[in-house]
């Protein structure tokens, strides 16, 4: 699945979900070190942990962060 995201560096999340386990992730663009970090730590995880634990983090000011966005476009998958 491709994700477009708003209001953060990286453009688009790129990510992949077997039922409700997440297979893989990827981001486009953004920080590369802290994006390829948060994509290893929710390998393997369900999506809706990944929820619990990544949404509502922020970015410095801005009320968004890529881990946020990761839960959004998770939410909006597991929904369909």
């Amino acid at each position: 699945m491709l994700y477009k995201t708003k209001g953060v560096c990286a453009q688009a999340i790129e990510f992949e979900l077997d039922g409700h386990i997440i297979k893989n992730v990827r981001f486009v663009g953004g920080c590369s070190g802290n994006t390829q970090g948060v994509a290893a730590l929710v390998k393997g995880m369900t999506a809706e942990e990944a929820i619990q634990r990544l949404e509502g983090i922020k970015c410095g000011f801005k009320p968004t962060s890529c881990p946020d966005q990761l839960a959004k476009a998770l939410k909006q998958a597991i929904a369909q």
